[in-house]
């Protein structure tokens, strides 16, 4: 097992073999709160509601795995915000939201090498569309908030595919996207933080594509190829020839 970049402080590597050229993946796929983004959106519009200290706890729970379910995670933490102006949010986009260091020279490499960009996010479309087409994603998924009334009702509206953005439809998006691109999970890359994340991470890894924590929860970081624990998620770009 080579630790190629145990030199480099910050950054593990935990792959069974040299690592590739960049350009011999096809696909990445991204997590957005805490990995692209630095802020968790539903801990911001809980603040708005006054709320964000026990939706925060509930959050931290479920990206640590101390809370199994996401899905009813997901929908208690929902309901605190029942109520919130979508006005709210687009404050939260232009005040509190900003990329991660590095976000946009890790995506432009990607693209310029080759690879097609997917987002997977437990968040919402909101953000995600605007975090997609800022970095010129090629497809995303993420959870659509229901209003009304100019309002959040504190429930998710039903997508085509299903209603909550979870681990496992995570890791259905990125097969998904895979096979519609002809390729296998070993051409891909995901990159995440929490324990929703693990699923389309492992799916990664256990094809022989690539896992990446990016500053993640510890039980992420040890299940992960690829640890960026310090610096920016352009550091990935150091395991490549």
């Amino acid at each position: 097992m080579i630790h190629s970049a145990n030199s480099r402080p910050g950054l593990v590597v935990r792959l069974k073999q040299a690592p590739a050229r960049l350009s011999d993946f096809r696909l990445i796929a991204f997590d957005m709160d805490s990995t692209l983004i630095n802020i968790e959106c539903i801990d911001e519009i809980a603040d708005a509601a006054g709320k964000k200290n026990q939706v925060a706890q509930i959050t931290e729970a479920a990206m640590r795995g101390e809370i199994t379910d996401f899905k009813e995670s997901l929908r208690l933490r929902l309901s605190y915000l029942q109520g919130v102006p979508v006005s709210a949010l687009d404050q939260i986009f232009q005040q509190k939201l900003q990329l991660n260091p590095g976000a946009r020279e890790l995506t432009m490499a990607c693209k310029k090498a080759g690879l097609k960009l997917l987002l997977v996010s437990g968040g919402f479309t909101y953000f995600a569309d605007r975090i997609s087409e800022l970095l010129q994603f090629d497809f995303s998924r993420s959870n659509l908030l229901e209003i009304e009334n100019g309002c959040l009702t504190g429930r998710l509206l039903e997508q085509a595919w299903g209603t909550v953005c979870d681990g496992d439809a995570k890791q259905q998006m990125l097969l998904d996207t895979c096979a519609q691109l002809g390729i296998g999970a070993n051409q891909a890359i995901a990159v995440g933080d929490g324990a929703n994340d693990l699923p389309m991470m492992k799916a990664c890894a256990e094809a022989g594509g690539i896992s990446v924590a990016f500053h993640a929860k510890p039980m992420v970081r040890e299940q992960a190829l690829v640890s960026i624990e310090t610096g920016g998620l352009d550091r990935l770009l150091e395991v490549f020839k």
